[in-house]
């Protein structure tokens, strides 16, 4: 527990604004359970960061309140973010759910768009989430058009309703065809189902996602309702063990698309809240660089296992709607468009079988963990190469158990890389990291380079435990000429909780040629939809200091597969509006004009925004811990390799002076990650206490 009470200045008052309370920020990592504590009353923070507890994560929740010293009852707010449905859905560990759906579609979810799980393989296995035989049909169909072709056989639909029941089903998924033109079945379905199903999980495939494509809308439904049993008993006893501590107040529940919603009504789509705790970090990364004044970022979050990136333009975190966290699983909802590698500071290294020096995917995992840990970890891994090459303090060998020295670490590098590739343990600890900075930079280019946008015109947000320790070579890799460290990096997830506004993401499919779009009703729709927005924010409970909507639509030229996102400036546009739009998006994104092809407008999409009110970073470190000069700050220096050994100064974070101004090399070390500036590398810290470093150039 970190107690960082600052002083009476920033206390005193508090614009209209800003929070006036107390509010908790937790994120369940796999890991860690992160907490961040802000008293605007006070202005002070609290962190803590204590074991996941994996078979029951709500008393990692509570623990995390006990370390930080946090009294429940007076908490105005708690905001949470959780992998329980990412987890889920990743290791299979999911509800038995039935599917009900259009007579001659059963296999829709096990078809597919005929892909293979390896692109130039012959082999490969799916399994979808719902097996053959909890997939019934029964008669009706509608057409694309809305209309009727064939009634709904009601006596049908009840005996598929006791099938699954007496199959043990805890959830249900209702996917009809076209049902996202006439949801009219379906909703007569639910009706029924509920005078069936022994309980409430029941999804509707177009409540959860109103466009076209059953496969990606069945696929989306399945997630929900195999996720949703888990989720809503994880919230509910979560709910009720906070409840015993005196917390009175909502509860609220991070989503994937960088939003929350209240725990009360979360699990009805439970598949918003996969990629949870990676939303959460990009949504603190936004914030964090509209303070400081750098709204365009490429987000880097490293971890024990992967890295995660996203892409942030204008403080506005890029939105998917069409993101596959595992072969053949499309989640068709609104999340933000995170991409991950498998680098980690646990990634292990290996030499193939063709002689290669190879870096992750595989990884030590947190036991036995890298060899450093003194876990009983034997192959070098990202985090001994750091530690070999002194970028990590060789100070922390051996502060969980064991007697590792760093001759072991040495000898296992020397032995098992160094001997094959002709390299002493030093040059193959450098060979690993420079892998790994290609590997990571790779990922970085997915959302960038590969989406028409330049890596030089954006700024590096690092975070996470490993993040600071690559972020400038990363950089370099790339041209990237500035990195942004916040000030917590191993917390920022927690903190995206604590800064993260409502949300809610709507989409209603249209599916025609743009010249035979009635524009009139395409404004009904965004006004329906900013009306939904609006309600649902009301909803909600918490107070919001301004509410923002912004709207888009999906286009695409006709006889295209794939769509692009167009963004608008209204919700009443013109014809000529959205021609010329998409074919300017559509120029910037590959650069071709093809004014011979005409357009056909897919979906209308609508975001309802809630911004809540302003955090005061600057409270993250303790303004009384501050040193008044740089060498105060200093403790201490030690040998680190770069392209050669530097003796190398090393500076604790929380007592670098407000203005400090770093030249590398240097080491900065704090709580919860360690920054390395190669030589060439300036930093100076702003308000805030983030570093923003000037990265050389190759």
């Amino acid at each position: 527990m970190k107690d960082l009470d600052q002083t009476a200045d920033h206390s005193a008052e508090h614009s209209p604004g800003q929070i006036s309370g107390q509010i908790a920020g937790i994120d369940v990592g796999g890991t860690f359970t992160d907490l961040v504590f802000y008293d605007a009353t006070q202005a002070r923070v609290r962190l803590a960061k204590v074991p996941t507890t994996l078979d029951n994560q709500s008393r990692g929740v509570l623990d995390a309140l006990d370390a930080a010293e946090v009294d429940a009852a007076a908490l105005d707010l708690i905001v949470h973010g959780t992998t329980t449905t990412t987890n889920a859905v990743l290791e299979r560990r999911l509800c038995r759910t039935g599917l009900i759906t259009t007579m001659g579609f059963r296999d829709v979810l096990e078809l597919g768009r005929r892909t293979r799980p390896q692109a130039y393989g012959m082999k490969g296995q799916f399994r979808p989430l719902i097996p053959r035989d909890l997939r019934l049909e029964v008669p009706e169909r509608m057409l694309a058009s809305g209309a009727v072709h064939t009634a709904l056989d009601e006596d049908a639909l009840r005996q598929a309703l006791r099938a699954l029941v007496a199959q043990d089903c805890e959830s249900l998924v209702i996917h009809f065809l076209h049902a996202y033109a006439n949801p009219a079945h379906e909703l007569r379905a639910a009706e029924i189902a509920r005078e069936e199903w022994p309980n409430g999980n029941i999804t509707l495939g177009h409540a959860l996602l109103s466009e076209s494509r059953e496969y990606e809308r069945g696929v989306t439904a399945a997630v929900n309702a195999s996720v949703q049993p888990l989720l809503r008993r994880y919230v509910e006893r979560l709910a009720d063990r906070l409840a015993e501590r005196g917390y009175t107040r909502d509860l609220l529940v991070m989503t994937g698309n960088g939003g929350m919603v209240s725990a009360r009504i979360v699990a009805e789509e439970a598949a918003k809240t996969v990629m949870s705790g990676p939303a959460s970090g990009v949504m603190a990364a936004a914030y964090t660089g509209r303070r400081a004044g750098i709204p365009d970022l490429l987000t880097y979050d490293m971890g024990g296992t992967s890295t995660d990136v996203a892409m942030i333009r204008g403080a506005d975190p890029a939105v998917s709607h069409e993101i596959e966290i595992e072969y053949a699983m499309p989640i068709h909802v609104p999340m933000v468009d995170v991409r991950t590698v498998g680098a980690g500071g646990g990634s292990l290294a290996r030499i193939d079988a063709s002689g290669l020096l190879q870096v992750g995917p595989d990884s030590a995992g947190s036991v036995p963990g890298p060899i450093c840990y003194g876990k009983g970890g034997t192959e070098p891994t990202i985090s001994d190469a750091n530690m070999l090459l002194g970028r990590m303090n060789p100070a922390r060998l051996n502060t969980i158990q064991g007697d590792v020295t760093l001759a072991d670490i040495e000898a296992a590098f020397a032995k098992k890389l160094g001997a094959p590739l002709g390299l002493s343990a030093t040059g193959a600890a450098s060979a690993v990291l420079r892998i790994a900075t290609a590997k990571m930079a790779d990922a970085v280019r997915m959302v960038s380079i590969s989406l028409g946008e330049d890596p030089r015109d954006f700024a590096l947000f690092a975070f996470g435990g490993a993040g600071p320790l690559h972020a400038c070579d990363i950089a370099r890799e790339l041209g990237v000429p500035r990195v942004l460290v916040p000030a917590r990096p191993g917390i920022t997830n927690a903190l995206g909780c604590i800064v993260a506004d409502l949300r809610h993401d709507y989409v209603t499919t249209v599916n025609r040629p743009l010249a035979a779009c009635d524009m009139a009703e395409v404004h009904a729709q965004f006004a329906h939809q900013i009306e939904e927005g609006r309600a649902a924010i009301a909803r909600e409970r918490v107070k919001i200091a301004d509410l923002r909507v912004t709207h888009s639509v999906d286009m695409q030229f006709i006889g295209q597969t794939h769509l692009l996102r167009v963004a608008l400036p209204g919700p009443a546009p013109t014809r000529e509006d959205l021609a010329e739009l998409f074919e300017q998006a559509y120029f910037r994104r590959f650069q071709v004009a093809l004014p011979e092809i005409r357009p056909a407008l897919v979906n209308v999409n609508t975001s309802v925004i809630g911004r809540r009110p302003e955090v005061d970073l600057s409270a993250l470190i303790d303004a009384a811990g501050r040193k008044p000069t740089l060498a105060e700050a200093r403790t201490g220096s030690r040998a680190v390799f770069f392209d050669d050994w530097h003796d190398t100064p090393v500076y604790w974070r929380d007592h670098l002076p407000a203005s400090a101004t770093l030249a590398g090399p240097a080491i900065v070390e704090q709580m919860d990650c360690t920054l390395v500036l190669s030589p060439g590398d300036t930093a100076t810290q702003d308000a805030d206490g983030n570093l923003i470093v000037t990265v050389r150039a190759l």
